[in-house]
């Protein structure tokens, strides 16, 4: 296994080879790229924290065989913490523990920073997943966390010679976690993980009329800031019919994007946010069933939607849902 600073010098000298190998004036295009990679994530029901022990990142499928990257290798680039710990309480070498119930919207963290890779077209980014992972749930237990084959293989990545990628990895908790029955704490899927080019997204907010909750019959007010009110989802394409929409378990027409619950601010205002969604035209569709299986088709009933548009930017796009 390679650290960040190996790595870098075996870039660093091919480069220089390369120069010295040429006809011309010695000039050559940098054979490297600069990587950024953060996470963030969607709010799910039931939990207080989902902690996620990262402990290594590999990009595979450029032809040069798999490059990868343990935490803690090099602290300026991978640094790792002491919040993954084995059932001893002993922390565990090489990880880094993130909760994600911290990163909603536009929020994320850095998991990488300045990592040189091989520049070229990756077919693949492979994350691995260490022991100590865990869901802290309402009562203040905590129950394990699993990740098949503890490994998440998500989508392709370029990265062009000589420039600086940032790249976010999506965590929509409310399709990717799941309570088997029968066994022993929650997994973690891969499904509704989207890793995104941070140049190519931008981010949606809104708020939900309190009039428009109490005329459906809806929570309002609750003393418990962490309870869902409602629920927001986001389907690609414009004016997609209520009825022909899915919830994340379900089988109709349209299929969610993403999801993500409303929260009450203890004041007067309900609100929203999704981050990192993919430039396009959307529609977001508002529900007060905040229940959601991503493993059965749950009964979930649509109130209102409108067509949003979603700009690659840092400044998120507003969508209220009025009476």
């Amino acid at each position: 296994m390679k650290s960040i600073t190996t790595t870098a010098a075996m870039l660093a000298s091919a480069s220089l080879l390369a120069g010295c190998g040429g006809g011309g004036d010695g000039d050559t295009e940098p054979m490297f790229a600069t990587f950024n990679l953060s996470v963030s994530d969607a709010p799910v029901n039931g939990a207080r924290a989902v902690l996620v022990c990262f402990n290594e990142v590999e990009l595979t499928g450029n032809g040069l065989g798999s490059q990868s990257f343990t935490i803690g290798d090099d602290d300026e680039a991978v640094a790792a913490n002491d919040s993954c710990r084995d059932a001893e309480g002993n922390v565990i070498p090489n990880t880094r523990g993130i909760d994600l119930l911290l990163l909603d919207g536009a929020k994320s963290e850095a998991l990488i920073t300045g990592a040189q890779f091989e520049a070229g077209n990756y077919g693949q980014l492979r994350l691995e997943i260490a022991e100590g992972s865990y869901v802290e749930q309402e009562d203040g237990s905590r129950a394990p966390l699993r990740v098949p084959s503890n490994e998440l293989k998500l989508g392709s990545v370029t990265l062009s010679a000589g420039g600086t990628f940032n790249y976010t990895l999506e965590f929509d908790l409310r399709k990717a976690m799941v309570n088997p029955p029968g066994q022993d704490g929650y997994l973690l899927k891969p499904t509704g993980l989207r890793l995104v080019n941070n140049s190519e997204v931008g981010h949606l907010t809104g708020s939900v009329a309190e009039g428009l909750l109490i005329n459906n019959n809806c929570t309002v007010a609750p003393a418990d800031a962490l309870m869902p009110v409602a629920t927001v989802y986001l389907y690609e394409g414009a004016d997609r019919p209520l009825a022909e929409l899915s919830d994340n378990g379900g089988d109709n027409t349209y299929q969610p994007y993403a999801s993500t619950n409303v929260y009450f601010d203890g004041v007067s205002e309900y609100s929203f946010s999704l981050g990192f969604i993919d430039a396009g035209v959307y529609t977001a569709a508002l529900s007060c069933d905040v229940q959601d299986d991503p493993e059965v088709a749950d009964e979930v009933m649509f109130l209102q939607a409108q067509n949003t548009e979603i700009t690659a930017s840092s400044t998120p796009v507003e969508a209220d849902f009025s009476e």
